[in-house]
């Protein structure tokens, strides 16, 4: 599928649908409609943001091998348990395994790290360790509120995965439960009569648990917490965010221990100020929902790393390259990754959608729209002194390939 010929098929048909409604008597005003249309004023350019790569961490069995997991991760945390058997080893991505050795310490922290980046290890891989460390002790030990049920629900496919395929009748040794307002109410007392290992809920039925005296039975159960998660906590703002802070601070109350950690996690740090900065926010925020302190060295970041060669694009003889290869450009043609990483062009595209330096820390790039006066392709044509029209078409086709 060719997703620009897609953009461009879906703009044409909604502005055709859009145009044979509007009748417009007046002369004037029609051609004024007529022309703000026909410029695209209300279809803009589409942004675009290359996913990056991350940096890669350690393999579950060198944390195993280093005490910082359980043995039995080996068996839990593994790739296609079901197609491959006994599946495929992991390895984490950094902040996935610092986020491990955070756990291990009894420290608070934040993930902020990006869409596809696997926050949910981040928290669930100390969850299991824990559970298999204290063996067949009862009750609730981690407690992991959603926003909303799509994300509970999606959590629990992926639980399954993990905690269920490839075990004998799909029974892992670590229980898990999702208690929402979907359950019905026999769903809802066997959870009370055999509490779970781990229990996924939302905010607001997290209220209705703290509040209810029908579920009673499952704050005595998670008497002895050991993990708070909230998961997307970026989400909690304004009157809704203090509602959460305060329900939070009844629920470590209740549930607490001295060693409770609090984990959260949320989308890539952004706003004004440095690096260092923005991680001191990041905390503060945290600490302010949890009602417990979350260091600004807690808020793990992505840690991302380049495919291309990083070339400086102000070089003269990288410029010369790049006009030679986007002049000479093959479309329709496939690259190799080998020939990708040092290809002039593909360096340009990771620098300008993808990846910059900020505070010596590689970060995403801000999404940037290919068309435009202030477009990728501008951009590209005033470097090499190409069309742009044409240096369009060479970005279209090397980001599909």
């Amino acid at each position: 599928m060719n997703v620009f010929e897609l953009k461009n098929k879906m703009i044409e048909d909604d502005s055709s649908y859009l145009k044979s409604f509007i009748k417009i008597e007046d002369s004037t005003i029609r051609e004024a409609v007529n022309r703000y249309l026909e410029e695209g004023n209300l279809w803009p350019e589409a942004l675009i943001q290359l996913n990056p790569a991350f940096e890669p961490g350690g393999y579950i069995h060198e944390l195993v091998e280093q005490g910082l997991l359980h043995p039995e991760c080996l068996n839990v945390f593994r790739i296609q348990k079901n197609e491959y058997p006994p599946g495929i080893p992991m390895r984490l991505h950094y902040h996935q395994t610092e986020a491990i050795k955070a756990a291990r310490e009894n420290k608070n922290y934040v993930v902020t790290t990006g869409t596809g980046s696997g926050k949910s290890l981040a928290y669930v891989i100390p969850i299991v360790d824990y559970v298999l460390r204290s063996g067949s002790e009862p009750g609730i030990k981690a407690i992991i509120i959603y926003p909303m049920n799509a994300l509970v629900n999606s959590q629990e496919k992926e639980l399954k995965k993990f905690l269920c395929d490839g075990y004998p009748s799909g029974r892992g040794p670590v229980t898990f439960r999702v208690y929402t307002g979907q359950n019905d109410e026999k769903d809802r007392e066997e959870i009370r009569a055999n509490p779970p290992d781990i229990l996924l809920t939302n905010y607001m039925m997290m209220e209705l648990i703290l509040t209810r005296d029908s579920d009673r039975l499952i704050i005595e159960a998670a008497k002895n917490l050991k993990f708070l998660v909230l998961d997307e906590l970026h989400t909690y703002r304004g009157r809704q965010g203090a509602d959460v802070a305060m329900m939070l601070r009844r629920l470590r109350h209740l549930c607490g221990q001295d060693n409770l950690r609090c984990i959260g996690t949320s989308a890539t740090l952004a706003g004004e100020g440095s690096y260092d900065e923005q991680r001191q926010e990041a905390a503060r925020v945290a600490s302010m929902l949890f009602g417990a302190p979350v260091e600004p060295e807690g808020v793990i970041t992505e840690t991302l790393r380049r495919t291309t060669v990083d070339f400086d694009l102000n070089s003269e003889s990288y410029v010369e390259r790049l006009r030679d290869r986007v002049k000479n450009h093959v479309f329709n043609r496939t690259i190799s990754y080998e020939e990708l990483c040092p290809d002039p062009l593909y360096s340009w595209i990771e620098t300008v959608f993808g990846l910059t330096w900020r505070d010596g820390h590689l970060v995403r790039q801000e999404p940037v729209s290919l068309g435009g006066d202030q477009g990728a392709a501008a951009r590209l044509s005033q470097v090499t002194g190409l069309d742009r029209d044409f240096c369009i078409e060479v970005l279209q086709d090397a980001l599909l390939t």
